[in-house]
């Protein structure tokens, strides 16, 4: 058998907003409630991230996406038109650019939470 990674707990101040904003921006559907107190999010067929309400302080997580160019200009399109501040690298200062570096095209940005999300064309971390 393959080992696939099938969820993953992403925590949040708010689950429902959190992810029914990375839902928007991913072009994907989630629900308000699923298995437990999580709202998931359905990134596809094998993985699904639950949003779980976090009142405490936790850490921020890096979570990237590798997408087809077509569904990158999809996702940033919806980045742009929710006004959300996107950048070129992981940790550098909002320059709106994409990352040509490594082949492929690459996305940073923050919202919600202060969690790291990237996409990306061509993996970095993959390479032929």
């Amino acid at each position: 058998m393959t080992i696939e990674l099938d969820h993953m707990i992403v925590p949040a101040r708010d689950r429902k907003a959190a992810a029914e904003l990375l839902a928007f921006i991913l072009g994907v559907p989630w629900a308000e409630s699923g298995v437990g107190p999580f709202c998931p999010v359905f990134v596809n067929e094998g993985l699904t991230l639950d949003f779980d309400q976090a009142d405490e302080h936790f850490p921020v997580q890096h979570y990237c996406f590798r997408v087809s160019e077509s569904e990158f200009d999809d996702i940033l399109a919806r980045i742009r038109d929710k006004g959300i501040e996107y950048r070129s690298t992981p940790h550098g200062p909002v320059d709106r650019q994409i990352n040509t570096q490594h082949g492929g095209r690459i996305v940073y940005w923050n919202e919600p939470y202060g969690h790291v999300w990237e996409i990306l064309t061509v993996s970095y971390a993959r390479q032929p």
